[in-house]
């Protein structure tokens, strides 16, 4: 419910703020999906939250999660923290948890913002994302910011037609196989720019 209430009290000022129009937004499956975005900055989970009517999870790094107050309302709005150090069972078993409830969850797949001047081009993407849409069978939905956040500046977020790695469910999920597969998420991603 606070979900619901602050996203409707922040929508307005944010909306005037940051100006954002989504392309694509039909293309949004109903059921579960893993939503994946290139990450240009730390707006980028809000603006797409904010401009999307269902309520999504998406994974946060851990050190975000260090004050209370704070954390108490990442997790409101459905972050799930993760340790972007290694791999994070616990975070990889909480969106497979999500996922198969019917929910929608936001992974940007590169794992941190992209510092780069040019944000038309993506950072390394990790396989992260890959293995969790192969194990879960879930749709991937391609999501694409056009420019970095800027006040009083018009950002399109692009959202593309859903697609399956089903090539891959039930093979062995080797760094090989989810490096191909991840090579088919960047690239579907890409074709939105």
């Amino acid at each position: 419910m606070f979900f619901y209430i602050s996203r409707f009290l922040c929508w307005l000022p944010l909306a005037i703020i940051y100006p954002t129009k989504v392309i694509g937004r039909k293309n949004l499956p109903k059921g579960k999906a893993i939503l994946t975005a290139n990450h240009t900055s730390n707006l980028d989970p809000i603006l797409l939250l904010a401009n999307t009517h269902e309520k999504k999870y998406t994974l946060a790094k851990k050190e975000l999660f260090k004050n209370k107050l704070y954390s108490a309302i990442l997790k409101s709005y459905g972050a799930v923290s993760i340790d972007r150090a290694g791999t994070d069972i616990t975070a990889i078993k909480t969106s497979l948890k999500i996922l198969n409830k019917g929910k929608k969850l936001i992974i940007f797949p590169e794992g941190t913002r992209n510092k780069s001047e040019d944000v038309s081009k993506m950072g390394e993407a990790k396989t992260g994302t890959a293995m969790i849409a192969i194990k879960s069978k879930t749709p991937v939905v391609p999501v694409w910011f056009s420019r970095r956040p800027k006040a009083f500046t018009k950002t399109i977020i692009k959202i593309g037609e859903p697609f399956e790695l089903s090539e891959f469910y039930g093979q062995k999920l080797t760094e090989d196989v989810l490096k191909k597969a991840t090579d088919i998420i960047v690239k579907k991603m890409e074709e939105l720019r």
